[in-house]
């Protein structure tokens, strides 16, 4: 049997608001992320994730004020990421209530961090989420970037998520640059070739839009599928999606 595809609505936060891009820019408000977090929980979310998108770039830790509210009112596990840059900021967030940290620019800027979490709290706890952009000068044709999508790193994508995978984290969070917020498809390349270069669960995040395309993310080895502006902006309801996933045959996780 499969391993079963979850559904995490995404909530991007900034100064307090859940907000949706395009690209990563063009911010518009969304609403009070734990009104938002117990809307998806009531909506049949599998789990949730919690990302402040402007913490790292602000220099500051994530807002645990926020956290506490959503853990308050979620009945599903939930990730948290921004902002978390070592295991002192990660285990604050996880007392605040977040069952799970995903970290990205950080471990990126200092490996042995990822390596710490994973001992400190084990491995399902830890998330690391790599934000991509196509470079044709890259072995894997994608180049990582960090602090929200602004810096390029050099370095390829998916050499990196190998190096992630070495220290045992179950759970690599790529984003596309190219196809965040713009409702055009996950990218699907990104999704296989971590897949197949990793034994991590993949989610698939950046560009979801039309049903089809969270079953092309499922074909292309996605377990988790993410998605933000169209379940904000009431597109798709998680309900519907299950349904047309189900119907294609696909393994769902058991509610």
């Amino acid at each position: 049997m499969s391993e079963p595809v979850i559904i995490m609505p995404c909530l991007d936060m900034q100064n307090g608001r859940v907000v949706k891009g395009v690209h990563f820019v063009d911010i518009r408000d969304a609403g009070d992320p734990a009104e938002c977090a117990r809307a998806y929980c009531e909506a049949g979310a599998d789990e949730l994730a919690l990302l402040d998108i402007t913490a790292t770039v602000e220099g500051r830790g994530t807002m645990l004020e926020v956290v506490r509210r959503v853990a308050e009112v979620t009945t599903v596990p939930f990730t948290v990421g921004g902002g978390i840059s070592d295991v002192a900021s990660a285990a604050a967030v996880l007392e605040a209530g977040a069952n799970k940290v995903s970290t990205s620019s950080a471990a990126f800027r200092k490996p042995e961090v990822i390596a710490q979490m994973v001992r400190e709290f084990g491995p399902d706890k830890v998330t690391v989420a790599i934000d991509v952009d196509q470079n044709p000068a890259m072995p894997s044709g994608y180049e990582v970037y960090i602090d929200g999508g602004r810096t390029a790193t050099g370095k390829d994508a998916v050499q990196w998520a190998k190096q992630v995978d070495s220290y045992g984290v179950p759970v690599i969070l790529p984003t596309s640059k190219a196809g965040d917020g713009a409702k055009t498809g996950y990218d699907l390349p990104v999704i296989r070739a971590m897949k197949q270069a990793t034994s991590a669960q993949i989610v698939a995040s950046g560009g979801a839009g039309q049903l089809e395309h969270f079953h092309e993310a499922v074909q292309a080895g996605a377990t988790v599928l993410l998605a933000a502006s169209v379940f904000h902006f009431h597109l798709i309801g998680i309900a519907e999606l299950k349904t047309y996933l189900r119907d294609r045959g696909v393994n769902l996780q058991q509610e």
